[in-house]
């Protein structure tokens, strides 16, 4: 089940960052916390057996009248991988900047292949790189954009 997060799903965001990016300052419960209150801020967790196993999180900037969108984070639980779920996040989030026919950016580890195919599967095309970007393991990124889908 797909659901918007709420403040006391902070916690747990934060457990599953520690996770899956221990070696790259996963952000702790303080930043989720702060992230969920952000008005422009959108984000969605999946759910199952009423554990959460995977969050994501999309940032609308600028103006309604010319909207760009950021992928702030998206993860799932290593023991819920391969199973679609970034798919179902990523229909959320896509879906939500179509509306607004808005472009969506965002920064990729340059060695997590699994993730840039899931983003090219969407539409998102390489812009750049970003050297030394995650830190502290001063692993480089991909920076990434998707145009709006009709």
């Amino acid at each position: 089940m797909i659901r918007r997060l709420e403040p006391k799903d902070a916690a747990r965001c934060a457990e599953l960052e520690q996770l899956l990016f221990p070696g790259d300052d996963p952000w702790p419960e303080t930043a989720f916390h702060h992230e969920f209150a952000q008005p422009n801020n959108h984000y969605i967790g999946f759910e199952r057996d009423g554990i959460l196993v995977a969050y994501a999180g999309l940032s609308l900037l600028g103006p309604l009248a010319d909207p760009e969108f950021e992928i702030h984070t998206i993860g799932v639980d290593p023991a819920h991988q391969g199973g679609g779920i970034a798919s179902q996040l990523m229909d959320q989030l896509t879906a939500i900047a179509d509306d607004y026919k808005g472009p969506i950016f965002l920064e990729v580890r340059t060695d997590n292949t699994p993730a840039i195919k899931m983003y090219e599967k969407y539409g998102f095309e390489q812009m750049g790189i970003r050297k030394n970007y995650y830190q502290p393991s001063g692993a480089d990124a991909y920076t990434m954009r998707r145009e709006p889908q009709q």
